[in-house]
């Protein structure tokens, strides 16, 4: 959509609200699950084999505390800049949504609540987490929830299913796409830190992303 002048008007002639969307003609599949997308257009399978769920918890939980340390180097007059020009986001929201990603997978994997379009993308209420130091204190308590849900779950092969906006998915799956969402996001901070000329305290290294599926742009 920001990169594609004419893909909104083809997105709402679909009656489609949501992206990412692969179509062909007036036919549409979510591109949440990329192996949907796979099917939809003809192919055997993606080829990417998912990292087990042990490894995916640690990776995610890395990411997270990688992800607190920059949001602190996050100056307080600067927190409601825009993330980028073209986008109305700003620096605040981003910051709470990597941790709001995982607070989400928990109300869904523990709670059973539906994994809405926008149930990752709820906002922190107005006059909350004002700072990069209260930002990165509810990353903390998120990520701390994260591992003692992990400790004592009992399956952890992560089959059972989970209700998501895209149908139902086994768990492993939407661990991964939380897993990989946040470490987007992570990324996207090192970059917004860079723009103000100060250097990131952490960076994700290529041992650290390896195996998970990110996107090739850093702001898609």
């Amino acid at each position: 959509m920001l990169n594609d002048a004419g893909g909104r008007e083809r997105l709402l002639k679909l009656g489609v609200r949501n992206v990412p969307v692969v179509s062909k003609g007036e036919q549409y599949v979510f591109g949440q699950n990329l192996e949907d997308v796979a099917e939809f257009v003809g192919l055997q399978g993606t080829g990417h084999k998912p990292l087990p769920p042990d490894q995916l918890i640690r990776k995610w939980t890395n990411v997270l505390g990688a992800a607190q340390s920059l949001i602190r180097q996050i100056p307080d007059d600067t927190i409601n800049d825009r993330v980028i020009p073209n986008r109305d986001r700003a620096i605040r929201l981003l910051c709470h949504h990597v941790f709001r990603i995982g607070e989400a997978f928990l109300e869904t994997a523990t709670k059973g609540v539906n994994y809405a379009v926008q149930h990752a993308n709820v906002p922190p209420a107005d006059g909350t987490y004002t700072t990069g130091k209260e930002i990165a204190g509810y990353g903390g308590e998120v990520t701390q929830r994260l591992e003692q849900w992990w400790s004592g779950l009992a399956d952890k092969s992560c089959t059972q299913k989970v209700p998501t906006f895209y149908g139902p998915q086994p768990m492993h799956t939407l661990l991964e796409r939380s897993t990989w969402h946040s470490a987007q996001h992570a990324r996207q901070l090192t970059a917004v830190l860079e723009r103000y000329g100060i250097e990131p305290s952490r960076r994700l290294s290529a041992e650290e992303l390896a195996g998970l599926p990110l996107p090739e742009r850093l702001f898609e």
